[in-house]
């Protein structure tokens, strides 16, 4: 009599959570979340403590130039004509336009400052990501120069170039990362940079929320800010994702990956 085969069980499946659950963060990838909050803390510390906030001045340039550009590419799309630029590490930025269309010249500044924090921000997982944003970094921190004559901000800014260039000869580039998820985090988070300049430092050049609220007084100008901070928030939580979601190398993958994109040791 034939003995009835049994039918074969399978093995279990390992779960891991880059196949089962993409969103799930690795151990690498949690480390990043986590400086990701320290960062924000120690950048709000060193942005209104008066003499540790000049030692992130040339940073502070960096954003701000990047924010008032984005007021003036849009002021050009929308018909506008500028009349006047300023970019200063103590009096903040202004881009002073005539015509145009307000409100989206006006809004541009923060949702700029947000898309290219978050492009910054991802480079905080990924080798290559920060090999590649460094170029635009390097510029970036030199070009606001023209507008500066502070002597201390000049000096620094070779400064921060300096470190630039060594963190690309730190363990296979991997310093790169954390200096650009700090210029992502200081990008995507520039509505509190903004709105504390104007509260505690009454800076010549108000914020946008306080100029908003001049272009809708019926809105206070704390109602604005408020809407704009949780916009970032939201936007940094999307971003965050993002980068868990798209990059799970571990270290040595990084490593391998960056090394065909001007190899380091």
């Amino acid at each position: 009599m034939a003995t009835p085969s049994r039918v074969p069980i399978a093995p279990p499946m390992s779960s891991s959570p880059s196949s089962d659950a993409p969103l799930h963060p690795t151990d690498d990838q949690a480390v990043v979340l986590y400086v990701i909050a320290a960062m924000a803390v120690v950048i709000f510390g060193f942005w209104n403590v008066p003499i540790a906030r000049t030692l992130i001045n040339p940073l502070k340039l960096f954003a701000v130039g990047w924010h008032e550009l984005c007021h003036i590419i849009v002021a050009i799309l929308t018909g506008g004509r500028i009349l006047k630029i300023t970019i200063d590490p103590h009096v903040g930025g202004a881009t002073i336009v005539e015509g145009g269309i307000p409100t989206l010249i006006l809004s541009a500044g923060y949702i700029g400052s947000t898309l290219f924090g978050g492009v910054f921000l991802l480079a905080g997982w990924n080798t290559l990501v920060a090999k590649i944003l460094s170029f635009v970094l390097g510029i970036g921190l030199l070009m606001p120069l023209s507008l500066v004559r502070d002597k201390l901000t000049i000096f620094l800014t070779f400064v921060y170039e300096g470190l630039l260039i060594g963190f690309w000869f730190i363990d296979h580039a991997q310093a790169l990362r954390w200096y650009c998820l700090l210029i992502g985090v200081i990008n995507m988070l520039f509505a509190i940079w903004d709105v504390t300049d104007d509260r505690f430092f009454h800076k010549t050049n108000d914020s946008d929320a306080a100029q908003f609220s001049i272009l809708y007084p019926k809105i206070p100008s704390h109602v604005w800010a408020i809407f704009w901070i949780l916009f970032q928030f939201g936007a940094l939580a999307g971003f965050a994702l993002l980068g868990i979601f798209a990059f799970k190398l571990n270290r040595e993958e990084m490593n391998e990956q960056a090394a065909k994109f001007l190899p380091t040791r």
